[in-house]
């Protein structure tokens, strides 16, 4: 892993509208302070881009520079990314979220998961964080190896009572989930492809197109699972715990296929080929934060209905058990394939009705329909925390409480406002 580059201040290009030069002086201080490698922020309010920043090398290897049009991996930034594909199936009326997930795919009702409902398994409720038949990559274009090893998989705890993160495999259930209920029989790639990023002009995929210019892609620098050990004041040390034991959820719901175990191995192209919705999104920032600012502001380009985005607003609610995330070992909040905003974690506006998605490494994205604001960062370099790292809260920071006049957006900052 690269750990620290001297980037020049020349390297960091884009521009904001007047009154957000405070987001810019945080990015351009991340590459100093945070050894920022190369990253991308973008920001859109009531419907119009004010912040396009990019900067760094893209390979830091190489040296090759961050450009304008260079897309990156955004690990489980992707989830929200994929969950709006969803949020469109709604509005057109082909999926009810209280409805059994088995009325759309009987197959699924195998192994007592049979009154696990949409809204419970796009919120982590349903107890399928772990896939226990192993897989290899290339079974991941087999679509009936696949979905066969989802309908079979056995909930790890009663479905409502507790929740897990879905690490990886929340993306195949919803793929499969959509191909059964597109009147086409597209998987999520296809539908988000057509049905959103055509729609918005978005630069995004899942599974990435054989023809991509490779020269655009950002290479990731990972750390390796064992340097977790040496972060434990950045990663909570409960889920550090957990991960480091192989049988645990916390372990083997982020190593199936083996491939992805490893944070490097998501420059490989095929890793960036395969469809794993949940995880391997690539594309450039600038679409993430278009796609949030658009349903932050009602969504009405993608036909979504007023009924659907009071749905993304609100926090599902919580299984009977309580908060405890029995895959990341601590409290956290969900909706309907996004995080929301919980105590130890709290981004946008007071009123908490923001909704994102975190990835590996400090990428984050989210909408804050209070606001109108739809924000987008992601970097090469992966840092060590779950949420919150310190560069992308430094740009939140900047935009929410300097700009916005919003609430700080960690308490410890409050002091900083």
């Amino acid at each position: 892993m690269v750990y620290k580059i001297d980037v020049p201040a020349r390297m960091v290009g884009g521009d904001v509208d007047e009154g957000y030069g405070a987001v810019a002086d945080a990015f351009r201080r991340n590459f100093a302070d945070h050894h920022e490698i190369g990253a991308a922020c973008v920001v859109y309010h009531g419907g119009r881009k004010v912040v396009d920043l990019w900067g760094g090398y893209r390979d830091g290897v190489t040296r090759a520079p961050w450009e304008a049009d260079t897309m990156v991996p955004v690990f489980s930034t992707s989830k929200g990314v994929a969950a709006v594909a969803l949020a469109v199936l709604h509005a057109r009326g082909r999926l009810d979220h209280d409805e059994r997930v088995a009325t759309y795919w009987p197959e699924f009702a195998a192994s007592g998961k049979g009154e696990v409902t949409v809204r419970q398994l796009l919120a982590h409720q349903a107890g399928l964080a772990v896939i226990d038949r192993p897989l290899e990559l290339a079974e991941l274009t087999d679509i009936h190896t696949l979905s066969t090893a989802l309908a079979d998989q056995r909930p790890a705890w009663a479905p409502g009572t507790r929740h897990g993160y879905h690490g990886q495999s929340l993306g195949w259930y919803e793929s499969e989930l959509i191909s059964r209920i597109d009147p086409r029989g597209r998987r999520i790639g296809r539908f988000f492809a057509d049905e959103v990023a055509a729609r918005l002009g978005l630069d995004f995929h899942f599974g990435l197109p054989p023809d991509t210019d490779r020269d655009r892609i950002a290479r990731i620098h990972g750390f390796r699972s064992w340097e977790m050990m040496l972060h434990l004041r950045a990663m909570p040390a409960s889920f550090v715990r957990a991960f480091a034991n192989p049988r645990s959820l916390s372990a083997r719901a982020f190593g199936n296929p083996r491939v992805l175990r490893t944070v490097e191995n998501f420059n490989r192209p095929d890793v960036q080929a395969a469809e794993i919705p949940a995880v391997n999104g690539i594309g450039q920032v600038r679409s993430i934060a278009r796609l949030y600012g658009e349903v932050a502001t009602g969504g009405a380009g993608l036909g979504l209905t007023g009924a659907s985005m009071d749905a993304l607003r609100d926090a599902a609610a919580p299984p009977t058990g309580g908060l405890f995330d029995e895959v990341l070992r601590v409290e956290t909040r969900f909706s309907l394939g996004y995080v929301k905003p919980f105590p130890a974690f709290r981004f946008g506006s007071e009123s908490d009705r923001a909704f994102g998605t975190m990835g590996l490494g400090g990428s984050f994205a989210f909408a804050d329909p209070d606001t109108g604001t739809g924000f987008a960062y992601a970097m090469n370099r992966t840092g060590f925390r779950l949420w919150d790292d310190p560069r992308e809260v430094a740009l939140r920071q900047a935009l929410f409480t300097r700009v916005l006049g919003q609430r700080p957006q960690r308490p410890d900052l409050a002091s900083r406002a």
